[in-house]
């Protein structure tokens, strides 16, 4: 379970307020207008902002001590942060090594991620040699081998089409599940809230608001959400 405990985030000119749990192996959009905080949200979890005060928790137990790296969670950003001068396969080691040296068995497991994505055969092509969408499910790759629990979607699908990000999030449902991985996925589109997650929470009006079932908030969506959706 990840929890958020009394969390306050703060920026000049910027405050949200968090408090609520979200069950292990759920799928959660994070959505509401631009600037409302989402990604703060996001980068708090991962380690990348500090929070003014609160806790964040993981099955229990603090990682507010951790750094980014020593945390259960993996992010993807909407650059995909694929290094442009290392080839797929190098890039993609970075998820198993710092250092991206390739051993004989993180290359059978990159070629097992690369076939799984839908890359088999892409490994020593260099990013600027990938379409979006591949480059997409090489940043996705990485993060299978990565094999964290918790996985944060910063709308790295979001320069793509209607068609290929569906493809994109159906392949995140279906490596998410195969790994019991618990999902944020912030995303300006209700159809991606709709289509990909059983859960969604509200960040407006300084607040991320607890995860509600998707269905049930677009039902009877509150005023924030009305005014957000028009």
């Amino acid at each position: 379970m990840l929890q958020l405990d009394g969390i306050v985030l703060e920026e000049p000119g910027f405050r949200l307020t968090a408090d609520w749990s979200l069950p292990a192996g759920a799928r959660c959009a994070v959505l509401g207008p631009s600037g409302a905080g989402k990604s703060t949200l996001l980068n708090a979890i991962a380690g990348f902002v500090v929070p003014k005060a609160g806790r964040i928790l993981w099955q229990g137990q603090a990682m507010d001590a951790l750094p980014p790296g020593k945390r259960p969670v993996t992010i993807l950003f909407q650059d995909q942060n694929l290094f442009p001068h290392l080839t797929v396969e190098r890039n993609l080691a970075l998820g198993l090594a710092p250092d991206g040296r390739i051993t004989a068995p993180m290359r059978t497991r990159i070629g097992e991620a690369l076939e799984r994505t839908g890359l088999a055969g892409l490994g020593g092509r260099k990013p600027g040699q990938l379409s979006g969408g591949q480059q997409g499910r090489a940043a996705l790759a990485r993060a299978l081998l990565r094999a964290r629990p918790l996985l944060l979607l910063d709308e790295p699908f979001a320069a793509l089409g209607p068609a290929l990000k569906a493809d994109m999030l159906a392949l995140v449902a279906e490596v998410a599940e195969a790994a019991g991985a618990t999902v944020l996925m912030v995303t300006h589109d209700p159809q991606d809230a709709r289509r990909f997650a059983d859960l969604t929470i509200l960040v407006a009006e300084g607040r991320a608001a607890a995860p509600v079932p998707t269905a049930e908030l677009f039902a009877a969506p509150p005023p924030a959400l009305a005014a957000y959706l028009g």
